[in-house]
């Protein structure tokens, strides 16, 4: 019932926050998967096309719409200003005929990730977008997808945040991004839906966030503050926790809302404890503006492997063979790109004496060049 008030205020509401920014809502849709899928693309009038943008995409929650989560996260006056796109794509219905993510939940269920890459590489044909800063953010449900996309689409999304999602424990086993992925996260510690401390198969924020931790090599304690609580009648206040140190500069981010709900923190549409002394919103955009994807990549993206090459066994523990019908040569580089082995004929290299993690074998032959993640076990 929440949720229904919720979706019917931020209808009621919708004209006069989408009119009151200067730039253009565009509805627009792509095919995939033999679908067409929906999105609202929201463009500042400052865009021209004259100079490459960044693109943020902001997903709804679970039984929201496209529509609901542009106008609650309401990022269009920061875009105004600081000159990025925003997309709001809309999710397909479930079984219960409620409009979702598949954020690794069922692999009988709609191919999200597909779809959010395809709608990038859309995107990037009609508008001047900066491929290294691409974005992901998003409430509740889709916050579990910009975790998704963090694990499976680091070759395209930059750096990620979600409020009131985690990560499902089906997920987080096979989550390997292959490089270091800046996260933030922001929830509130009375959250009725996802709860803080997790369960219900979705891991508790804690627990996320010691997995990014590791994944990014941060300092293992954080540096503590608490928000200025600047507004003492939204019921809650918040603390800010910031992971440093991470490799290549990555960092993590918590906004822990103490006493807030299932809410987005700055909102002006109130559903429940809304935390109103600082802006997730504003938050979300001054921690992505920091990042851009070659920084962590190093030139090293890993592209779709040609039929005509075969890798195995892939994770591997030592050997990885490499069979192909044309003459080839081969490089191995670690994810900060360094290049741990020089190109080579040889057929078989041994990832003997390197340490557990994420490498890259970049494959030449006459007729192109492929880079494939490797695993060591």
């Amino acid at each position: 019932m929440q949720k229904a008030k919720l979706y019917l205020s931020l209808l009621l509401l919708a004209g006069f926050f989408v009119s009151a920014q200067t730039g253009v809502t565009i509805v627009d849709s792509i095919n995939s998967s033999s679908i067409y899928r929906t999105y609202r693309l929201y463009r500042p009038l400052s865009y021209t096309g004259s100079q490459a943008y960044p693109l943020v995409i902001n997903m709804h929650g679970y039984t929201s719409s496209a529509q609901a989560q542009q106008i609650y996260g309401n990022f269009m006056p920061i875009a105004d200003t600081a000159k990025f796109l925003i997309v709001h794509p809309q999710g397909t219905k479930d079984a219960s005929n409620q409009p979702y993510w598949n954020a690794g939940i069922s692999p009988s269920g709609a191919n999200d990730l597909l779809f959010i890459s395809q709608l990038i590489d859309s995107l990037k044909t009609i508008y001047n977008i900066d491929p290294n800063c691409i974005y992901s953010t998003g409430m509740s449900n889709g916050g579990f997808m910009s975790n998704f996309l963090a694990c499976n689409l680091s070759n395209k999304i930059a750096a990620i945040a979600g409020v009131t999602g985690t990560m499902f424990s089906t997920v987080s086993p096979t989550c390997n991004p292959g490089r270091p992925v800046p996260v933030m996260h922001v929830h509130g510690t009375a959250d009725g839906t996802v709860p803080y401390n997790g369960g219900s198969g979705m891991i508790a924020v804690d627990s996320l966030m010691k997995f990014w931790r590791i994944n990014n090599n941060t300092n293992a304690v954080p540096t503590t503050s608490a928000v200025p609580n600047i507004n003492l009648g939204d019921g809650c206040t918040a603390d800010h926790f910031l992971w440093s140190g991470g490799t290549l500069g990555a960092t993590n981010e918590l906004y822990r809302v103490n006493g807030g709900a299932h809410t987005w923190p700055g909102a002006s549409i109130t559903i429940g404890v809304t935390n109103q002394d600082f802006s997730a919103s504003v938050q979300i955009w001054r921690f992505f503006r920091k990042y851009k994807l070659n920084m962590f990549t190093t030139g090293i993206t890993e592209n779709s492997f040609a039929t005509s090459f075969s890798v195995y066994p892939n994770p591997t523990t030592d050997l990885v063979t490499i069979t192909s019908d044309d003459e080839m040569s081969m490089s191995l580089f670690d994810i900060t790109g360094k290049k741990l082995i020089a190109e080579t004929n040889q057929k078989t290299i041994s990832l003997l004496g390197l340490e557990q993690g994420i490498y890259f074998l970049t494959v030449s032959s006459k007729r192109q060049t492929t880079t494939k993640k490797i695993i060591k076990q």
